[in-house]
């Protein structure tokens, strides 16, 4: 049988074609057999911000489970939000982990308190801890509140405490921060731009 150089690797190429395929476990009859669900068929959509950084980007997150018995609600899978007017869809790589920071055994899932002078956290209810942060705003706000200055002029102004607003907020929310802050007098007032 005589083989000219071109049918050898014809040959070779059709038969490496082949056994890579059916060593992958591929077979057409079974390929064409099996119908696959959509994974995100029986999720539920919400839409969300991403954490991460002041541009604000939009995301969806798709969680399975509905809460009923033995059934735990997880989150499977994050994505961009096509239709967010800030980033249309697409997502920078921390954007793209997000489903492993939310995910993470390491990630703070309630309140925590550490008394002074103490080295272990102790863990609060959310009731216990918004009590304490009004508590603690108002003593504070009370004792060291200026309402006129050395001249006599109306000044209504709390310079001990200082606010850090989140700077992926609407601009609806970063009104109503600016309003709300402002009118306790606090002058010491920032937006997180890169943390």
């Amino acid at each position: 049988m005589q083989v000219t150089r071109r049918q050898f690797f014809k040959i070779c190429a059709a038969g490496l074609g082949s056994s890579s395929l059916v060593m992958m476990g591929f077979s057409p009859t079974d390929a064409l057999a099996e119908v696959r669900q959509y994974k995100l068929s029986r999720t539920t959509e919400t839409r969300n911000t991403c954490p991460y950084c002041s541009v604000g980007c939009g995301i969806l997150m798709y969680g399975l489970g509905d809460g009923a018995k033995n059934a735990k609600a997880e989150i499977i899978h994050i994505e961009g939000d096509a239709d967010h007017p800030v980033n249309r869809g697409t997502l920078c790589p921390k954007g793209a982990g997000l489903l492993d920071f939310v995910h993470s055994p390491n990630r703070l899932r309630y309140p925590e308190y550490r008394a002074a002078g103490s080295n272990e956290w102790k863990r609060i209810s959310w009731d216990e801890a918004f009590t304490r942060i009004a508590r603690l705003v108002k003593d504070d706000r009370d004792k060291n509140f200026v309402a006129k200055n050395a001249d006599g002029a109306t000044v209504n102004r709390w310079l001990t405490t200082g606010f850090l607003a989140a700077s992926a907020s609407s601009n609806e929310s970063g009104y109503l921060t600016h309003k709300v802050v402002r009118s306790l007098g606090i002058l010491g007032f920032d937006n997180q731009a890169r943390v």
